[in-house]
């Protein structure tokens, strides 16, 4: 993995992984970008991780955006859904929450309103990680943020607990765990 330094060029928000606490990170400071993937960065400072969402990641100075996707024309509002989650990262492992197990079931329900609504139930990698309503909010966002998707529910759960068996075997090459 390459590690770039960058000084950030304006004062920026940012979350503390793994606790999940919000902070500001102030202009001038140098940080190590480690990932940037799914259009959000994560830093290191001091020894510490933080994560700058894709919003303002301007304060680095270079373009971070968030995945454009694209399928098929014929593309069901669930292949739309599991691309989407294909999207969102962990912060601290380059893997997205799909090949990495976090996800244990997706359905989408019509509503008796119109639209279609979709529920999201998932694990984190350690019980005591702070980010979990952080990427809970961030998948909520992406997947309301679908042409396909009227409301987006993100359950966080621990049952069954997450193992690296239920990393898919591009995941377990990619961390050299296979």
């Amino acid at each position: 993995m390459t590690v770039k330094s960058i000084k950030l060029r304006t004062a920026c928000d940012a979350v503390l992984v793994p606790q999940g606490v919000p902070v500001l990170l102030e202009s001038g400071t140098e940080v190590n970008v480690v990932q940037s993937l799914g259009g959000n960065v994560t830093v290191n400072y001091n020894g510490n991780l933080f994560q700058i969402a894709a919003r303002d990641a301007h304060a680095l100075g270079e373009e971070y955006s968030r995945p454009v996707l694209s399928l098929d024309s014929d593309a069901t509002a669930e292949d739309w859904v599991w691309a989407c989650l294909r999207t969102c990262y962990d912060p601290e492992i380059p893997i997205n929450i799909v090949d990495l197990g976090l996800v244990y079931d997706c359905r989408l329900s019509e509503l008796v309103s119109g639209g279609t609504r979709v529920d999201v139930r998932m694990t984190l990698t350690a019980p005591g990680c702070g980010m979990g309503a952080v990427i809970a909010e961030e998948i909520k966002q992406r997947l309301e943020s679908l042409e396909q998707i009227t409301v987006a529910n993100i359950e966080i759960v621990f049952d069954p607990p997450w193992c690296v068996e239920r990393m898919s075997e591009a995941a377990k090459l990619e961390l050299g765990l296979w």
